[in-house]
């Protein structure tokens, strides 16, 4: 019987595709945060509170402002799930700025990796 233990490690790996304009998705290796229920519904809610926010201000502000707003939440998103990437960049918040500012489907994809590892665990890794 293979040995299992109740603790997670601390972080794991997971390849996200990032979209590439005028180009193919380029499959680059992440090293997430492991997070616990809890972690993941408190962070969850403070994202959900803070879109909420930014939805209700939209209509007052520039389309500049409300992208440089949701560029600063998206940013902060990475930074709490992510620890590490296969990018020749170091991984710092000014490259992360850069990565979320470059296409506006990159950081979703990079949410949606971390998501999945959760719910590929839940469903028995298939």
């Amino acid at each position: 019987m293979a040995k299992f233990t109740l603790i997670q490690n601390p972080t794991f790996k997971a390849d996200v595709l990032i979209p590439q304009v005028g180009g193919e998705p380029v499959k680059v290796g992440f090293e997430f945060k492991y997070l616990d229920r809890t972690a993941l519904a408190e962070l969850y809610a403070e994202w959900g509170e803070r879109n909420k926010e930014l939805g209700q201000k939209a209509e007052d502000m520039s389309l500049k402002e409300f992208t440089a707003t949701q560029i600063d939440l998206q940013v902060d998103q990475i930074k709490a799930v992510v620890v590490g990437w296969g990018f020749e960049e170091e991984f710092t918040e000014q490259n992360i700025r850069v990565l979320v500012s470059s296409i506006v489907s990159t950081p979703t994809a990079v949410l949606q990796a971390h998501a999945e590892a959760f719910s590929q665990a839940r469903l028995g890794n298939s």
